[in-house]
């Protein structure tokens, strides 16, 4: 199978199962575990192959240009790791079945599960280090899911946000380390980055490539200082325990510094921070798990401890200790991962976890007991049993480090006091739950579970028996398999049996074993009997020092918003042009700007009279714009013309046409919402006028400042020669590469039209926003009356409704005929503007735009009610096409097995035009136009519904309206219903009454 199918089929699986019933225990359990196994089976096929050493890739091209592929890598190691992932995932499965409450939604755990499975298996497969990064913070999306799933419950929620602070938080260090490597080697490809260990090693970024990439292992694997996550994590159900806070997700940082110990390890910085860490985390772990009451706590605390071992392994700069830390991370995941699942059932049938409300279980559970109590010795590393092993590797490598006296001699004793306190925190569980007398306490009458809840912990604990009293046969090759590629492809001899003598490391076990079984019987009435949360001499509580720093960054951002920030909209404008003058100012200081010697283009007087009406506008519309609005409107629609002449005569025909359609479209949409403003009230008090004196003064030379400096620069850049331009690149392939003559609408639907795929969707999620938004809008009370010009009497009764009964006012008669007139021909040009675009200047989006303004001047002129009575404009409809007929053309290309959006050229010959040559970018610009039409109307009558809000205010009786309290008993909109959606059913349009 392909090694791409093998790691999209969870991801697959995982949409399945969230489209199943969420009641349907059975069935989500039934097809995840067949996802699971099918991505376990052809890995373990692959073992032949791994296992001589191959190396298995396969690649899809993704960003050629910037070196990012996605590309899948198989060795030994991340064979072993997929195998973890895959294997352990289908056992959880299954447990899960049992474990979960029938009210549990079981569609979204396997759907979560299956997902965090297929961003596991991203992470260890991953060929590219900027694909690890992706599917790294995967990981933590699908985890802050499973911690969270019961959602309902206080410490879930809390758990969660702060598993996924931590971890998020490391996979930014984490990408910023890989993009530093990346600019290091040269190539982000894992086989490049392995092969130049010594090139890393050697280079001025090191130490700044290991900080970062050491802050995403560290705060992934719970180290110390990153520990306090883990053990808030708990809150997630059983199942969800097991497999991300034993083999998965807590190993991805420790798998990360396996991965890249060739290239990484080696120096004495890496020695100190990865080994000073992990000793750390293994020290305190441990110390703090014998403490605990909850059972998931201490394995919690216990999974930190054995993980501060595997790193401080990793931190040694030996192979051997490197080999030992692979073999521990297999062996932790196995009895880690029973004693999480025998919580789960203790939890289950008894209905706590609590130890002191717990104590004789064995004589109800004994089987339970008996597995819980072998992956307890295995996790105290009692002889026999796979833990042993690693825990003998461990101690070897502790004894034989070279250095410092106080280094050689203090860190067999640290290791020696980490294996006294496993070996109580072991005992607490193993015997205070399952031995002495049965607790009065306990919530309910134990059992044993259903037999299949409980056979996931019989394999694994089978596992550890046969490691551990069978090693080389068992799981000495699959040792050899993964820890080959770890330390460079040569392995140090090593030996796997159970006996080598009476030696400095048995001697150190037997000295944990005895000392941590003393420890246990003269302190284990006092460690059930503690209350406390904390452990002695550690009274610093992880979660409340998280939670304070939360709220002190919380609080120290507002303050900062605050100072820095304010709700009226002049302000943050002047405070960004502020910013932006001084920083260009402050460059030109340093890089004086200066005049192109480009040849210039002699003035034209008719040119330069164009610019000064049109800035002479735009002051006045500035000037005018507080409180003459619509004069204000009129000069700012004559700087817009003037632009459009301006590309016009600058051989821009494509851009001064779509202008002048964004411009009558601006127009239309100051209009519509100018008019429901409140009215401006001049001030009398002249200490008001006196400080809006001087405020508009103060605004009148930023914007000068701002302006004379973007013109400066624009002239400065529009001088120079361009000797790196694009555009002739454009102009000579836009024919034979695109299929047409008209270079910008070529670029728009061809060379560029993945941008302009953003683009459009863009523009219709910004029309279905504002109508969002709008639609439950309310004008203020003052904007709903009507015009004085329109009142009866002001100007004559023959001014007000027509008597034909049409809704029009008399005096719009006229205007009502031509636009109605003007549709058609509206139509028949957008299809000519459409047609011409990719050889003529035109295109999808002015044809778009023309067709917008004709159905807008019908809301204009004959009212909203009339045009939705005898139309179906359906505007969501359109954006929908438009957007699917866009995807479709760029899907068809890949269909055909070229990039997507690839345009290709038909050549028809049609009755009466002859020869037709029809590209795909046509239909591309199809989807184009109904988007712009669709977004366009949508956006604009959005607006104009409030005319009807309005007149239904004034409408509404007396007795059902609303009074509202701060209008003094004036009619509230509150009571006013949403109006008719602009795509209701209706007639269709007719050119007049009686049509």
């Amino acid at each position: 199978m392909s090694l791409l199918l093998l790691l999209l089929l969870p991801f697959a699986g995982s949409v399945i199962a969230a489209l199943l019933p969420t009641n349907a225990r059975n069935l989500e359990s039934l097809w995840a575990a067949v996802v699971a196994l099918a991505v376990a089976v052809p890995l373990a096929l692959l073992y032949p192959q791994v296992s001589a050493g191959a190396v298995l890739n396969e690649r899809l091209s993704w960003l050629p240009g910037l070196g990012v592929d996605l590309v899948v890598r198989l060795d030994g190691f991340a064979w072993m790791f997929a195998m973890l992932v895959s294997a352990m995932g289908l056992l959880v499965i299954v447990y899960a079945r049992y474990y979960l409450a029938p009210e549990d939604p079981a569609a979204r755990f396997y759907s979560l599960l299956l997902g965090f499975m297929g961003a596991m298996l991203g992470v260890v497969v991953s060929g590219n280090l900027i694909q690890l990064v992706v599917f790294w913070e995967l990981t933590s999306v699908f985890s802050f899911l499973l911690i969270g799933y019961w959602y309902h419950r206080k410490d879930a929620r809390r758990g969660a946000r702060m598993a996924f602070t931590v971890t998020a938080t490391g996979g930014l260090a984490l990408l910023g380390g890989v993009l530093v490597l990346g600019h290091i080697v040269g190539s982000y490809e894992l086989d490049a980055v392995l092969a130049a260990g010594a090139q890393v090693r050697a280079h001025a970024l090191y130490p700044l490539a290991l900080v970062l990439v050491l802050l995403g292992a560290l705060t992934k694997s719970a180290q110390f200082p990153f520990h306090f996550w883990l053990p808030r994590a708990m809150a997630a159900p059983t199942p969800v325990s097991a497999y991300l806070h034993s083999a998965t997700m807590v190993k991805a940082g420790v798998f990360l510094m396996a991965r890249l110990w060739p290239v990484l390890a080696g120096t004495d910085a890496w020695f100190w921070i990865v080994g000073g860490a992990g000793l750390a985390t293994l020290l305190l772990g441990a110390y703090v798990a014998m403490f605990q009451n909850d059972l998931k706590g201490l394995l919690a605390y216990s999974t930190i401890s054995h993980l501060g071992l595997i790193t401080l392994l990793l931190g040694l700069n030996s192979e051997m200790a490197a080999v030992a830390a692979v073999f521990h991370m297999m062996n932790h995941a196995t009895f880690k991962a029973s004693l999480f699942m025998s919580v789960g059932i203790i939890d289950h049938e008894t209905g706590t976890r609590d130890m002191r409300r717990l104590g004789g279980l064995y004589r109800a559970m004994p089987i339970t007991g008996t597995l819980a109590i072998v992956a307890c010795a295995a996790m105290a590393g009692v002889p026999l049993l796979n833990g042993f092993l690693s825990k003998e590797m461990f101690f070897s490598e502790t004894v034989f480090v070279s250095g410092q006296p106080w280094l050689e001699v203090g860190l067999p004793l640290a290791a020696t006091v980490a294996g006294v306190f496993a070996v109580v925190y072991s005992l607490r569980f193993g015997h205070g739950v399952f031995f002495g007398p049965a607790s009065a306490d306990c919530p309910r009458q134990p059992h044993e579970p259903v037999h299949w809840m409980r056979v996931p912990v019989e394999l694994l604990v089978l596992a550890c028996v046969v490691v551990g009293t069978l090693p080389d046969w068992s799981v000495g090759l699959l040792l050899d398999t993964a820890a080959r590629p770890v330390v460079g492809g040569v392995l140090p001899e090593y030996s796997l049996a159970v006996w080598h003598g009476f030696n400095t490391p048995l001697l150190m076990s037997l000295v944990a074993t005895a000392g941590g079984v003393l420890a246990y019987l003269i302190f284990r009435r006092v460690l059930k009997r503690r209350t406390a949360r904390t452990a002695p001499l550690l009274n610093l509580d992880g979660q409340r020092l998280f939670e304070g720093a939360l709220a002190a960054v919380s609080a120290a951002a507002a303050a900062l918003r605050r100072w820095t920030g304010s709700p009226r909209l002049q302000p943050q404008l002047s405070a960004i042009l502020v910013v932006t003058l001084v920083v260009g100012a402050a460059s030109a200081l340093i890089v004086p700007l200066t005049w192109g010697d480009r040849a210039r283009v002699p003035a034209s007087p008719a040119f330069v009279l164009l610019w000064v009406v049109g800035g002479a506008c735009a002051l006045g519309a500035a000037w005018q714009a507080k409180f003459h609005r619509l004069a204000a409107l009129i000069m700012l629609g004559v700087v817009g013309l003037a632009l459009c002449i301006t590309f016009a005569w600058f051989s821009a025909p494509d851009l001064a046409l779509t202008q002048l359609a964004v411009e009558v479209v601006t127009v239309v949409l100051f209009l519509l919402g100018l008019r429901w403003m409140p009215k401006r009230v001049e001030q009398d008090d002249p200490r008001i006028e006196r400080r809006v004196f001087w405020r508009r003064r103060r605004d009148l030379v930023i914007a000068l400042a701002v302006g004379v400096g973007l013109s400066a620069l624009s002239y400065a850049l529009l001088t120079r020669q361009a000797p790196l331009s694009i555009a002739p690149f454009f102009i000579e392939q836009a024919l034979p590469g695109g299929g047409g003559s008209n270079v910008v609408n070529v670029m728009l639907v061809d060379f560029r039209a993945f941008d302009t795929l953003g683009e459009i969707t863009v523009l219709g999620i910004v029309g279905l926003t504002v109508y969002a938004l709008l639609r439950r809008f309310r004008p203020p009370q003052e904007a709903i009356e009507v015009p004085t010009q329109q009142r009866v009497g002001a100007i004559g009764a023959d001014l007000r409704v027509s008597s034909s009964g049409d809704g029009l006012p008399d005096y719009m008669g006229v205007p009502a005929v031509l636009v109605r007139l003007l549709l058609p021909v509206a139509w028949l040009f957008a299809v000519y503007l459409f047609m011409r675009g990719h050889n003529e200047p035109g295109g999808g989006f002015v044809a778009g735009l023309v067709v917008a303004i004709a159905f807008l001047a019908q809301y204009m002129v004959a009212g909203t009610r009339w045009v939705e009575d005898r139309t179906r404009l359906l505007p969501p409809r359109w954006i929908a096409v438009g957007l699917l007929i866009a995807l479709a053309t760029g899907l068809g290309s890949l269909v055909l097995g070229y990039p997507f959006l690839t345009t290709h050229t038909a050549h028809l010959t049609l009755p009466w035009l002859g020869e037709v040559h029809v590209p795909s970018a046509f239909f591309f610009d199809l989807g184009v136009f109904a988007v712009v039409v669709g977004a366009t109307l949508l956006l604009l009558i959005a607006i104009a519904h409030q005319s009807l809000r309005a007149h239904r205010q004034i409408e509404t009786p007396p007795e059902t309206q609303r009074v509202s309290p701060l209008q003094g008993g004036a009619p509230s909109g509150l009571a006013e219903p949403a109006p008719r959606e602009p795509w209701h059913e209706g007639r269709p349009l007719g050119l007049g009454r009686g049509h």
